[in-house]
């Protein structure tokens, strides 16, 4: 019986396929080309300008986020910060920082919760709506960007952030520090200034479990890249930046001179 039904799936299956092929409609692959092709997602940009995005997981923390800022005023680096809205709940005053020195303040859900697949529908919107709610309180505006921790998602995830006008962010795969494990200072440095290229967005976090080693690697990292002539901007400025935004704005600037003829 169960062979019998088996067989009868795969026929559908197989059904389905030829008939979406004989009507120009192959199956579509939903990976991360499809959604960065799509503008949906993304984990980096394209650009020939030697900018790169710093992000932190996880805060704020009274401490480390506090020793964080202080390192990245220093070298005049304007980062991204993913917050988790239970402690911006908890350490207000640490976020209201954190936009005063012109950093930018972003969703990380309000439990850090990492989603199963399939991912709930209903339990994205709640995670990020709790969020958003204490980021307005703070900003006095809503946010724009969202990661899901561990970098966990699929459809819904990504259609449900994107019409609530938050787009997901990842991280460039070659920069992902994993400071949170607490590797070794050097080795954190090292992760990052042998594999930069212009438009990485790098992944660290402000707040860990145990003695965190980022502040220290920062002070290696920031003066370094400053050297080889980096700017450090947000996920946001990056996005601007990117080939194929300032190629669309081109094209505005184009059409309206167009009708100004």
């Amino acid at each position: 019986m169960r062979t019998g039904l088996r067989m009868v799936a795969a026929s559908l299956a197989l059904l389905l396929c030829l008939t979406n092929t004989a009507l120009g409609h192959p199956a579509v692959k939903k990976n991360r080309q499809y959604y960065e092709q799509r503008g949906d997602m993304i984990w980096e940009v394209h650009t020939n300008q030697k900018v790169i995005a710093l992000t932190f997981d996880d805060g704020p923390d009274p401490l480390e986020t506090e020793q964080i800022l202080d390192v990245l005023n220093q070298y005049d680096a304007k980062c991204t910060f993913f917050a988790i809205g239970k402690r911006l709940a908890s350490y207000p005053d640490v976020a209201r920082r954190v936009i005063a020195e012109g950093h930018e303040l972003a969703n990380h859900t309000y439990n850090h919760v990492y989603f199963k697949k399939p991912i709930s529908r209903k339990q994205v919107q709640k995670e990020l709506e709790l969020t958003e709610n204490e980021i307005i309180k703070i900003t006095s505006r809503h946010s724009k960007l969202f990661r899901p921790p561990g970098g966990m998602y699929d459809e819904t995830l990504i259609n449900i952030s994107n019409s609530m006008g938050l787009k997901p962010i990842l991280w460039s795969w070659h920069q992902d520090t994993k400071d949170w494990n607490c590797p070794g200072v050097y080795k954190i440095v090292n992760k990052v200034l042998r594999n930069t290229h212009n438009g990485d967005i790098v992944l660290f976090h402000d707040h860990v479990h145990g003695q965190s080693q980022t502040r220290q690697a920062l002070k290696l990292i920031l003066p370094e890249l400053k050297k080889r002539g980096y700017r450090f901007v947000t996920v946001s400025e990056l996005i601007r930046l990117s080939e194929h935004s300032i190629s669309a704005d081109c094209e505005k600037i184009r059409q309206l001179a167009c009708r100004r003829k």
